[in-house]
Order: C-alpha cells, then sequence, then structure tokens
C-alpha cells in the first residue's frame, strides 16, 4: 500500500513540476517578441540594400 502511495505521489511531483510559471511564460514571450524584432530589423535591411542597389542603377541610367 505504501508503495501505491509513492507512485501516486511522484507522478503527481512529474505533473506538477511539467506545468509552466507564469514568469516562464512571460520569459518565453520576450525571447520571441525579440525574435520577431530581429526578424523585422533583418528584413528591414534586405529592403534597405535593395532600394539603394535600384538607386545606384537608376542613377547610372539618367548620367
Amino acid at each position: 500500500m505504501k508503495k501505491v502511495l509513492y507512485v501516486f505521489a511522484l507522478a503527481g511531483l512529474f505533473g506538477f513540476a511539467s506545468c509552466d510559471s507564469p514568469a516562464e511564460e512571460r520569459a518565453e514571450d520576450r525571447e520571441e517578441a525579440v525574435e520577431e524584432m530581429e526578424d523585422n530589423a533583418e528584413e528591414r535591411a534586405e529592403e534597405m540594400d535593395d532600394m539603394a542597389d535600384e538607386m545606384e542603377d537608376t542613377t547610372a541610367v539618367i548620367e
């Protein structure tokens, strides 16, 4: 009988340990936001490079 209670107690503790805490969820949300900001920055940098290339191509045509 003690072994059965011990097994159920361990199972309950494992179940409780697998739950996300609010602080952990906030940290994950922050990480996702930072990754999204990095992606947006990379996209903007690529767009700026493309625009700079287009401007160089345009000035060559005008001259």
